[in-house]
């Protein structure tokens, strides 16, 4: 809420969004924080009467104590840096599979040890670099979509495994189920793929055989795991057996199934397409949920939750002062709280300085709901 204050009561550390003079009422052209006696004199020499101040943004001595605050969109925190790790790990993924995927469309025999060897690197980064490894999600064209959902399911497959304590071969070859786990769309007719209403009847069936398509292809790849194969014969299975292809249900549907359908659910939910906005994590958790127990394993999910984290990493967050920005740290010893990287208002719809605030250390301040940049119309990538 604004309040307006007399330009010689204005204090250094106060958060200026308007200006009043005799003449009339403006915005500040860029807002911000009043850091100098200079700035204030400034506005005194130019007739200004009056300031309006967004009083949830007023600093004190305890507040800096608790904030790191960057003039800019970059700074050196280690995320950055971490963001910057993750991008090249996909970039150079991505190229390797997307190879597979040309092969598989031109009918041509397929390789599974570039599979393979990008698996590892998987595994290996999510053992040495986990936190670069959180900011994938948030890596994401709004094209060549098959393409950025396979690579975020194995890393999530991988990361889950990892959180539930499997063995190292195993995440390995979680890693390969995920990158094939929908190789027979690339089967499935372009009209039918990337439809941006409703499908039909008819489109709806051709749609779900691309686990029958995939079939094929998978017994071809030699050397293909066992537990890669299930990855992507099974993620579309419900614990009540109304999945498909084979209608698994209760034990039928063993572990890598189970874990196989939720992080599925949770990278399309949380993906832009053409007939639908991504939702935030914590959107797209609360609809998982409601999934429970006749689709999704319902203690599996709670652990998936955990092992993301309610609000993870990358994600876009809204804080209780109607500032915004991304989660740029996790705090494991309460999923409520990370530290948040601050940069925009959505009470005003525009930019502000770069703030950390470990929430952590904030109790005044908390999470109202997440965000996507779609539903803000704008673009925080300069910001990872």
């Amino acid at each position: 809420m604004l309040q307006k204050i007399a330009i010689d009561s204005v204090e250094i550390g106060m958060y200026v969004e308007q200006i009043e003079s005799q003449r009339a009422r403006t915005k500040m052209k860029k807002p911000g924080f009043i850091r100098r006696q200079e700035t204030i004199d400034n506005l005194r020499s130019k007739g200004v009467l009056f300031v309006y101040v967004d009083g949830d943004q007023i600093t004190s001595d305890e507040d800096l104590r608790y904030t790191e605050t960057k003039v800019g969109k970059y700074s050196s925190i280690s995320g950055n840096d971490e963001y910057c790790a993750a991008k090249q790990l996909v970039d150079t993924s991505k190229k390797q599979l997307s190879k597979l995927l040309r092969d598989v469309y031109e009918n041509k025999p397929v390789d599974i040890e570039p599979v393979k060897e990008i698996s590892a690197n998987i595994v290996e980064s999510i053992f040495e670099k986990r936190e670069a490894v959180l900011w994938i999600s948030g890596i994401r064209e709004k094209s060549a979509y098959l393409l950025e959902h396979s690579m975020n399911v194995a890393f999530h497959l991988v990361n889950f495994g990892r959180f539930l304590e499997l063995d190292r071969n195993t995440l390995e070859e979680l890693a390969v189920g995920g990158l094939v786990h929908d190789i027979g769309k690339i089967l499935v007719r372009d009209e039918v793929l990337n439809k941006p209403g409703k499908l039909t009847d008819d489109e709806f069936i051709h749609m779900k055989e691309h686990q029958t398509l995939s079939q094929p292809v998978l017994e071809n790849m030699v050397d293909l795991p066992s537990i890669s194969k299930d990855v992507s014969l099974m993620h579309h299975e419900k614990i009540d057996g109304n999945g498909y292809p084979k209608g698994l249900k209760g034990d039928e549907l063993p572990l890598i199934g189970r874990m196989s359908c939720i992080v599925d659910i949770y990278d399309a939910l949380t993906a832009e397409r053409c007939y639908k906005p991504a939702l935030s994590p914590s959107e797209a958790f609360k609809i998982m949920i409601g999934l429970t127990p006749f689709h999704l394993d319902a203690d599996l999910l709670k652990k998936f939750i955990r092992c993301i984290g309610f609000y993870p990493v990358g994600s876009v967050v809204e804080l209780s002062n109607g500032r915004v920005g991304l989660v740029c740290k996790e705090n494991p010893d309460d999923l409520m709280t990370p530290t948040v990287k601050l940069f925009y208002s959505a009470r005003t719809d525009s930019f502000r300085e770069v703030e950390y605030i470990n929430l952590s250390k904030r109790p005044d301040l908390k999470i109202v709901r997440g965000l996507t940049e779609a539903k803000l119309k704008t673009s925080f990538s300069e910001f990872r």
